[in-house]
């Protein structure tokens, strides 16, 4: 996206130009408008419905996530990329994304960002959810937004009042080898969605009533992190919960980093509101989940399998030990091209539904089909053989990680495209490269051997590099974060894309179920009323 320091010069000499600043501000307004009453303000399914989804001007196809060119009346599809064709072919320069409200420009050839449309975008959603949204109790129109403008009380108050310095970069002791346990917390702590989520008090530990609940642990360790207090906190109850929720992990002996963060998820997803098997929408799998494609290809009659399955992380395998790796062989980017090649099957291991038999011949290929917010990677440093357990060793190979990059040539849809295309190097994937480009902000590390070894991490504290040793914490560098013993790493995704809100799954089965109990009552009732009135007629 568009650096907000350096505006689109474009979308500045439009609105310069006054008729042409009201045709564009007007379509604009009337797409955001049908935005909301289609996809926000709108919660009866039945009147959804009734709003239609447009089709695209050039194929057909209903539109779940329409583009509106704001010259002319064209809406077109995305993925396809026929707005992005008719843009260029009838020398328009803007167009817009019905869900976000996002304008893409042609000749910048990205999302841009302007200070005035954003304003019309908050006021035009403001307005229209005014005038639709009602309260769930009284059912009348919510009342008009109105700025807050502080009186003489409010402003003595500030001024009398007292600024806590949040700390957010505090050690963690060390409860007897629980290394481990402290750098997977430092890991989400830093994590900006988390962040974001328990400092905005979306849970609260004092409310909850859920006995051994990982989210108030995790909200009384952003509290902890966040105060004044300078030094180094000791996460006793968190360890405590830890232990009552996985026998596996308790005790004092030294546990693996990954096996503990895979834990963690779940307690925190377990505990988190939200959290359904159907279709979870928690704190965890809007972080962290993602989804994986697998295609077995068979290369007899060339039939393509495919399943996805959900992923909130990635692990990847390692070559070499010490100096036997080549340079450029661990490398994220090699690592990934590893995790998505084709690996030939064995023959039995995979029957072609086509075929109807045992194919011989048949590969399987792993892609990213859905990426999430944030990816967290684990290099597989520790081996274990399964014939002799005490064959396992440690792989000390230097792994070299980028500050950033882009996951698109490891997506499903660039990978078919590589393949219509013959293998190109550079293959067009769908969207800017902006959805793709993930970035930095914490590392795990494990130093030492393999039973004796000791974890620290980096993370990144707005613009500045620290590193975490239990209750040590030291200014540092991104090149020293770069030149670690990587085991763990964790990227953000720059330009998220957030969703309109969309009611759980859960809360709708919930709500059928209770009209159904009303059905059944009301069944019960008509019967007895039934069995009364036959009881009458047979006296008469």
């Amino acid at each position: 996206m568009t650096d907000i320091s350096r505006p689109c010069p474009h979308i500045i000499d439009t609105l310069a130009e006054e008729g042409h600043a009201h045709s564009i501000i007007s379509k604009y307004k009337l797409v955001l408008l049908w935005s909301v009453n289609r996809f926000q303000a709108v919660t009866n399914t039945a009147k959804r419905r009734k709003i239609s989804s447009p089709l695209c001007a050039t194929c057909n196809l209903f539109l779940a996530r329409p583009f509106a060119c704001l010259h002319c009346l064209y809406i077109g599809c995305w993925d396809d990329g026929h707005v992005v064709e008719h843009l260029n072919e009838e020398s328009h320069t803007f167009c817009v994304d019905a869900k976000t409200g996002s304008v893409l420009c042609i000749q910048c050839n990205d999302f841009i960002y302007d200070a005035h449309i954003d304003e019309i975008r908050l006021a035009t959603l403001v307005m229209a959810e005014e005038q639709q949204t009602r309260f769930q109790v009284a059912k009348k129109p919510r009342e008009a937004f109105k700025p807050w403008v502080p009186s003489e009380k409010d402003i003595a108050a500030l001024e009398g009042a007292v600024a806590i310095p949040c700390q957010g970069r505090r050690g963690l002791l060390n409860l007897g080898q629980t290394c481990f346990l402290n750098v997977v917390l430092q890991s989400f702590v830093h994590n900006p969605l988390l962040r974001n989520y328990f400092l905005g008090d979306k849970h609260n530990w004092k409310q909850c009533k859920v006995e051994n609940c990982t989210c108030c642990e995790m909200d009384k360790l952003f509290t902890e992190i966040y105060s004044e207090d300078p030094n180094p906190y000791g996460p006793i109850t968190f360890l405590a919960t830890t232990w009552r929720a996985s026998a596996e992990l308790s005790g004092y002996a030294q546990q693996d980093a990954h096996e503990f963060f895979i834990s963690a998820l779940n307690q925190i997803h377990g505990t988190s509101r939200g959290s359904t098997n159907v279709s979870c929408n928690c704190i965890i799998h809007s972080t962290f989940a993602g989804q994986l494609q697998s295609d077995v290809k068979c290369e007899r009659c060339g039939n393509v399998t495919s399943t996805v399955d959900p992923m909130l992380d990635i692990s990847l395998e390692l070559r070499g030990k010490g100096g036997e790796v080549t340079s450029g062989e661990n490398t994220l980017a090699a690592c990934l091209r590893r995790f998505t090649q084709p690996e030939k099957l064995g023959p039995k291991e995979y029957s072609c539904g086509k075929c109807g038999k045992a194919s011989h011949e048949a590969s399987k290929r792993l892609s990213i089909r859905k990426l999430p917010p944030v990816l967290s990677f684990q290099f597989k440093r520790f081996e274990h053989k399964t014939t002799d357990k005490n064959s396992a060793r440690k792989i000390d190979a230097p792994i070299r990680f980028p500050a950033s990059f882009s996951m698109a040539p490891f997506t499903t849809l660039a990978m078919k495209e590589t393949e219509k295309e013959n293998n190109v190097p550079h293959p067009v994937h769908p969207g800017p490269d902006a959805m793709y480009e993930y970035d930095l902000f914490a590392v795990i590390n494990h130093e030492g051997k393999m039973n004796n070894g000791h974890y620290t991490n980096f993370a990144r504290f707005q613009d500045e590099w620290y590193r975490f040793d239990d209750d040590k914490v030291t200014p540092s560098t991104l090149g020293a974060c770069l030149n670690s013993a990587a085991y763990m790493c964790f990227y953000v995704k720059r330009h998220l894309d957030y969703k309109p809100y969309m009611t759980p799954t859960y809360v709708l089965a919930r709500e059928t179920e209770a009209v159904r109990e009303k059905e059944i009552e009301k069944e019960k009732e008509a019967a007895r009323m039934k069995e009364v009135e036959d009881a009458l007629l047979a006296t008469v």
